[in-house]
């Protein structure tokens, strides 16, 4: 199963990277451009483990994942229920490790893909579109970890 990863050092403690990495709506938005919708589903109000979520991504992908971790402030893990038709299986976990200028974000992925006659191509394409969203998403994490407006609404909270 590949695996993509990606790793970031944000000026600002644990908490308060974990809570950036929580935000959802317009706040979310400010700092995630991979995705352009997403909401909790089953009435849920707040992420927990077992909360299922709806994500569409920026190109109009759209899935249904479960939180099978969450463990403020050190890390969260999700599995996909349902989303592309290409993906087999998709899991990704974000951790979050005070270092001295700050916390170290480490976001893992891993999927494997469908048809398996198609597998090794798509996952060795996979492993390279997926990096490079990855990648971004963490470059706007980082700038979200930074920005007043974002760091103003999780005080809010």
């Amino acid at each position: 199963m590949p695996v993509v990863s990606a790793e970031a050092i944000v000026p600002v403690d644990p908490v308060t990277a974990f809570a950036v990495s929580q935000t959802t709506g317009v706040v979310r938005r400010r700092w995630d451009r991979f995705i352009s919708a997403q909401h909790f589903l089953d009435g849920a109000d707040d992420a927990a483990k077992g909360v299922r979520t709806f994500t569409r991504q920026r190109l109009g992908f759209a899935m249904v994942s479960r939180y099978v971790s969450y463990a403020p402030p050190t890390n969260v893990g999700m599995v996909m229920e349902s989303g592309p038709w290409f993906f087999e299986k998709l899991g990704g976990g974000w951790r979050f490790t005070e270092v001295p200028e700050g916390t170290l974000a480490v976001w893992k992925y891993n999927f494997s893909c469908r048809p398996a006659w198609l597998a090794p191509i798509a996952e060795w394409i996979g492993v390279r579109m997926l990096g490079f969203e990855i990648r971004r998403r963490l470059a706007g994490f980082v700038r979200g970890c930074s920005d007043p407006v974002v760091l103003a609404a999780i005080r809010e909270r």
